[in-house]
């Protein structure tokens, strides 16, 4: 719903240190886009002081910029986009402190990246329900890789932590430096 300025000075009144405001209603799920105008909205209403944090539709660094400039919110939080792409936040913390775009990390470093989520993710959940949560990152971390599809159908079934290290590992020997920024480098070698 769009009572998002009298729920907000609520929560103000019974002391909410801040609060994120989705620009997308329930109704909407993942359809549309989110309405930041809104989110803007409650950041120019005086009655409302505690810090606004937006959401939605940030999918990169000059999106996170652009939100921070046109709408002046005090924060930012990425959801979706960082699915499988962690590096999404030193990016954008790259972006705003420098105004210099980052290279997309190598498939190395992305290797080094995903071994650690995994470790993480093993630490945190009981079980194959931490591979089974892995699966949808590793797809993103390895987006666009050419001839990917034999070893993303082995990454993505099996459930021993041991052979999924290993098959990072060939990932790493195989790509090593390319970023899939780099597409047409890859088919001249």
């Amino acid at each position: 719903s769009k009572n998002v300025a009298e729920i907000t000075e609520r929560l103000q009144d019974v002391g909410i240190q801040a609060i994120t405001i989705h620009g997308r209603t329930r109704s909407q799920f993942y359809k549309g886009n989110a309405d930041w105008s809104l989110i803007g909205e409650i950041k120019d209403n005086p009655k409302i002081t505690v810090p606004i944090i937006g959401n939605g539709d940030i999918s990169n660094a000059v999106e996170a910029k652009e939100k921070f400039d046109k709408y002046g919110v005090d924060a930012i939080m990425i959801g979706r986009a960082s699915v499988g792409r962690p590096w999404i936040f030193r990016e954008v913390r790259h972006y705003l402190d420098t105004g210099e775009l980052l290279p997309e990390p190598t498939v190395s470093e992305k290797v080094d990246l995903a071994i650690l989520h995994l470790s993480k993710s093993i630490d945190f959940k009981e079980g194959n329900r931490s591979i089974f949560e892995m699966r949808r990152h590793f797809s993103n971390y390895f987006k666009g890789l050419p001839h990917f599809k034999e070893t993303r159908l082995k990454l993505l079934t099996t459930l021993d932590t041991e052979e999924i290290r290993t098959i990072l590992e060939d990932i790493r020997d195989k790509w090593g430096d390319f970023r899939s920024e780099d597409r047409s480098s890859f088919y001249i070698q």
